[in-house]
């Protein structure tokens, strides 16, 4: 689950992480507020931010010709100028698509005078099952591009989860990035609090960026999360009522949504072959079998290891209600999975839905004779296919 940067910025400063003065608005008078307490405080200018679940906010135009979702005011009337034009508007950036993304909230925060940008993230490594700490001086930019022109600038620092986070590792993120004195003092000390909003809150990640020296009125520096970024476990929601909270259901796909009540993974994607398979890599492997014989996927659709026939009903429902699906391909592996559950719910779901879309369905595995049966004696037409190759032959023929 993603959450605004505001709602990131509030659990970070839970755990003792610095972050800017700042609060949601959904309203320009709710702006104006906050914008008074700002510069009231001796702050002399203020930051509007868009909140949408995307990146490249501020170089996104808004579908009224109003440019930028990330603007700086200097003035209580700037910060509700701002406000009227971002909220209730739809901002396009390089990641939400042609479509766009309608914003319904705005983070008004002190705009800090920066000295110096980094960049930090926590996030699991696979490879070494590990938490790792990832570090750069190269704040301010997309850390892919970093990783691609400068690798030797990433730092990282791998975590022993039995133990946690040792002081001496955050110290080193600090040193890593050049810092002395007070500064060095209060990156380690950032470096362990941001750490522990990834463990206590379960995420998947946190990303800082940028991460910077900011200096104060009186001169004086210190260290700020300017930018925040959490991305949450969802297996492990069940453990955080508060953040289940933060979820913002107008950032979501309704098909998705509706998905996730059925506990199914589902994405919505251009092509016009649906598919309905069990487990996340058979999934992708699906998709790219049907890409590979000349068609595209019109979603990721996995329904676990052992779904029910009411979850496979569902599923079909859920595809149908897009448009672009011209066919349907349903790859099934039965290992946990019974190939026989998984037919009689597709028996059901086709006479449910009165569908008159091509259906090929690949069943292999536990309690396939069974399975097969069960799809060839319910009078119903529905192409078989051998293997998944020569399933997705069929289904991209029918198709076309």
């Amino acid at each position: 689950m993603n959450i605004h940067e505001y709602q990131a910025k509030q659990l970070l400063k839970q755990y003792g992480v610095a972050v800017p003065a700042g609060e949601p608005a959904t309203t320009p008078e709710q702006a104006k507020a906050i914008a008074e307490k700002i510069f009231g405080s001796g702050h002399k200018l203020a930051v509007v931010k868009s909140q949408i679940h995307a990146g490249g906010r501020g170089k996104g135009t808004f579908k009224s010709g109003f440019q930028g979702g990330v603007k700086l005011a200097k003035s209580v009337d700037d910060v509700v100028t701002l406000a009227k034009a971002m909220l209730g508007q739809v901002l396009v950036t390089k990641q939400t698509g042609p479509d766009g993304r309608l914003v319904s909230t705005i983070l008004v925060a002190s705009a800090e005078t920066i000295k110096k940008e980094f960049y930090l993230a926590i996030l699991l490594d696979r490879e070494n099952s590990r938490p790792v700490i990832m570090a750069s001086t190269e704040g301010g930019v997309d850390i892919e591009e970093v990783a691609e022109k400068s690798p030797e600038k990433i730092l990282k620092e791998w975590i022993d989860p039995a133990v946690g986070i040792q002081p001496f590792q955050a110290r080193k993120i600090a040193a890593g990035l050049g810092l002395k004195g007070d500064l060095f003092n209060a990156c380690a000390k950032l470096v362990m609090g941001v750490y522990k909003t990834w463990w206590e809150c379960d995420a998947s990640m946190v990303e800082i960026n940028p991460l910077c020296i900011v200096e104060a009125a009186d001169g004086k520096e210190s260290m700020c999360a300017v930018d925040a970024k959490i991305g949450l476990d969802d297996n492990a929601l069940y453990r955080h009522k508060d953040i289940q909270e933060m979820r913002d259901l107008n950032e979501e796909a309704p098909l998705e949504i509706e998905a996730s009540k059925f506990a199914l993974n589902y994405i919505k994607l251009d092509g016009s072959i649906a598919c309905l398979v069990n487990g996340a890599g058979l999934a992708m492997a699906t998709m790219d079998i049907i890409q590979h014989f000349g068609s595209n996927p019109a979603n990721f659709l996995d329904v676990g290891g052992g779904a029910s026939k009411e979850q496979v009903t569902a599923a079909f429902k859920i595809i149908l209600q897009d448009p672009n699906v011209k066919g349907i391909f349903v790859n099934i592996f039965g290992g946990i999975m019974d190939c026989n559950i998984i037919a009689t719910g597709i028996v059901a779901a086709v006479k449910e839905t009165g569908l008159k879309l091509p259906l090929v369905v690949r069943l292999e595995g536990n309690n396939v004779v069974a399975g097969k049966k069960t799809l060839a004696e319910s009078g119903l037409t529905i192409i078989s296919g051998d293997s998944m190759a020569d399933a997705a032959k069929k289904v991209v023929a029918a198709v076309k």
